[in-house]
């Protein structure tokens, strides 16, 4: 594979999972570790991403007040207001973190009145302009990879929550293999997510449909809505709709 085709193949990945790990790379590109490290460096020095230890972040995750970077924005709006369709006023609302999660928030109405409990400080910071939004940020430790807080305290704290819905992004969903991940703290807090929620909506471009990662969060039964930018009769969608999914 030539420089440039392993450039392209980055990015995609970036762009898709917000993160890559160089081992993953690794494998996938079948070439060293240390020609990993000189893309992934080359690729900083154009100022495409973020180079971190173990692999690379997408510049798009690393702020909500810089809308010129994120990836498949047009698609992430999309999604974002049929979420909006989800939110009713007095709701307890649970939300992971994530550019599509950004774009969701940026499109509530202003007059909603609710209460929002949030692991993202990007998210917290979209929600505060809101005049009658509650919102609460559970702290914890923070991960630089994912922007979120996690571990032992956020998910005793998750544990005390009874949310009407939780809004999560994902990195991969499969009809056969549910929603997976590649972070085992990231996948242990998303299911922390999950058992306090009554409901929950994934929020999901379509160019992450029918992709597996190596670590599962849970199975596509477990999730109440799918949200991606698609027609609810979509082709891509079939198999999704099989599973008796309520897809917007």
């Amino acid at each position: 594979m030539l420089k440039k085709e392993r450039h392209d193949f980055i990015m995609r990945q970036i762009n898709l999972h917000n993160r890559v790990l160089t081992s993953d790379l690794v494998q996938l590109l079948n070439v060293s570790e240390d020609t990993i490290r000189r893309d992934l460096q080359e690729l900083v020095d154009e100022n495409l991403l973020y180079k971190v230890h173990g692999g690379a972040l997408s510049k798009s995750y690393h702020s909500s007040f810089d809308d010129s970077t994120v990836y498949a924005r047009d698609s992430k709006i999309a999604i974002g207001k049929k979420a909006v369709r989800l939110i009713k006023d007095g709701m307890v609302v649970l939300t992971g973190g994530g550019t599509t999660i950004l774009e969701f928030v940026k499109r509530l109405p202003q007059g909603l009145s609710a209460t929002f409990f949030t692991i993202s400080p990007l998210v917290a910071v979209e929600l505060a302009k809101y005049n009658n939004i509650e919102v609460i940020l559970i702290g914890g430790l923070f991960s630089k990879n994912s922007q979120v807080t996690y571990g032992g305290q956020v998910i005793t704290q998750l544990s005390e929550i009874k949310a009407d819905l939780c809004l999560m992004g994902t990195s991969a969903i499969h009809p056969d293999e549910g929603l997976t991940d590649t972070y085992w703290e990231i996948n242990q807090l998303k299911k922390a997510m999950l058992a306090c929620a009554k409901k929950t909506a994934v929020l999901c471009i379509s160019e992450k449909l029918d992709i597996a990662l190596r670590l599962r969060v849970c199975p596509i039964e477990s999730i109440s809505y799918l949200i991606t930018e698609l027609d609810v009769e979509h082709e891509s969608l079939s198999r999704y709709r099989e599973k008796e999914l309520n897809i917007l």
